[in-house]
């Protein structure tokens, strides 16, 4: 089956923008009902579903299959001040107690995404080091 997809490519990386470019893919029958499942639990076209699914495979790459330069990248990465302050609000208020079900919940999706960027930065360091574009220990 055919399908119009909408490939999204960030060109500046310190604001999100994103350049949108028609393709045209051909995609297994298995993929194309779990789109249309996906589509419909989520009110969202098949094309969307599909374009959403790409990005987060290039975002979740094998760090070991990234260009040494995206490796670099990622041994630097630090998470935003917005994402920290959120974080230790959220923090203090689950200490006390006092998170209803919504905040539990941001602060789970904020601690998941805290804990995959630091995983991905080490994975980074662990790659760095052993291509040979970063000394072990450096800071």
């Amino acid at each position: 089956m055919l399908l119009y997809v909408l490939a999204d490519e960030i060109i500046d990386k310190t604001e999100v923008k994103y350049m949108q470019e028609a393709i045209t893919i051909q995609v297994s029958d298995r993929a194309v009902r779990r789109a249309t499942q996906a589509a419909a639990q989520t009110q969202k076209r098949i094309e969307e579903i599909l374009a959403d699914w790409l990005e987060w495979v290039i975002t979740e790459m094998p760090v070991d299959s990234l260009p040494d330069d995206e490796v670099i990248a990622l041994t630097q990465l630090q998470p935003t001040p917005n994402l920290e302050t959120r974080l230790s609000h959220l923090l203090e208020r689950n200490r006390e107690n006092a998170l209803d079900v919504d905040g539990k919940r941001e602060l789970d999706e904020l601690m998941r995404q805290y804990e995959r960027g630091l995983l991905r930065k080490a994975q980074a360091l662990r790659v760095a080091v052993q291509r040979g574009i970063r000394e072990p220990h450096q800071s």
